[in-house]
């Protein structure tokens, strides 16, 4: 379904011309000047841009066109505080602004795991560099640029770099060919393990065997309060006093005795 509306929105955007430089430069002042014509031409001919950067985050978002809604906040904003004074495209203007709007996006709806607030608010600084180097540069910037951007040491923007992780679903594809599987069929899985299973039944024989060794009393004691029919809730001492009719100090002590021929017994099987 969102592929479909995905490619009727593609479908749509080439309706909408790009413009050239001094197109921009003289919508930049219709638009400081409050001409809301104006903004919205800036605005549709320059949606394309935000789908552009969209595919850099395909792989870590659930719903691309929410993502590029989101973009496009970035857009419009970029749009309302251009001027034709900063002497550069538009494009590369509203780059960060896009970007910043889209990573704020993925944080809110994908950070699971979630950092410290002193190292979380460094990593942000980090991004937000990131985006501000390359969009004066043309590159993406290294440690070393972005620490001096900051002032910050380069080892803590490299500590900080660690914890930029993405989350991704487990049904996500890892390819799109017709053979591709999720990400969830490559994690091998470890909760089935014949020799813990075959060790497992073997204690519940000899904790089994041991309890028949029991007199009848105790063996009845141990039998409820360890919950051997699986009842939902263990029975406490009142309740096992009142199904056997004696005390519930009576049936503390049964089972402590219980306990201890049951650990001797073990002990010299």
């Amino acid at each position: 379904m969102e592929h479909e509306i995905a490619a009727e929105y593609l479908a749509q955007l080439k309706n909408y011309p790009l413009l050239d430089a001094d197109e921009e430069r003289e919508l930049s002042v219709k638009i400081q000047e409050g001409d809301n014509e104006a903004l919205d031409k800036m605005i549709k001919c320059n949606l394309r841009l935000v789908v552009s950067l969209s595919k850099n985050f395909i792989n870590t978002c659930e719903s691309i066109m929410d993502l590029i809604q989101e973009g496009n906040m970035g857009l419009i904003t970029a749009a309302k505080k251009f001027n034709a004074s900063y002497n550069t495209r538009f494009s590369t203007y509203a780059y960060p602004w896009i970007i910043q709007y889209m990573i704020r996006y993925l944080n809110s709806h994908s950070a699971m795991i979630s950092l410290p607030t002193r190292k979380d608010q460094i990593l942000r600084r980090i991004q937000k560099a990131r985006q501000d180097l390359y969009s004066m540069n043309g590159r993406m910037p290294g440690e070393q640029q972005i620490a001096k951007y900051i002032g910050i040491s380069q080892a803590l923007v490299h500590n900080c770099l660690k914890f930029e992780f993405t989350i991704a679903s487990l049904d996500s594809l890892v390819s799109d060919s017709e053979n591709s599987v999720s990400i969830g069929d490559l994690i091998s899985d470890t909760t089935y393990s014949p020799e813990s299973q075959y060790l497992n039944k073997e204690q519940k024989k000899d904790i089994r065997s041991l309890l028949n060794t029991l007199p009848l009393n105790e063996r009845k004691v141990i039998w409820y309060r360890y919950n051997f029919e699986c009842e939902q809730k263990t029975k406490t001492l009142r309740e096992v006093s009142s199904l056997m009719g004696v005390s519930p100090e009576a049936v503390r002590q049964a089972e402590l005795r219980a306990i201890r021929r049951m650990k001797n017994a073990h002990v010299t099987a």
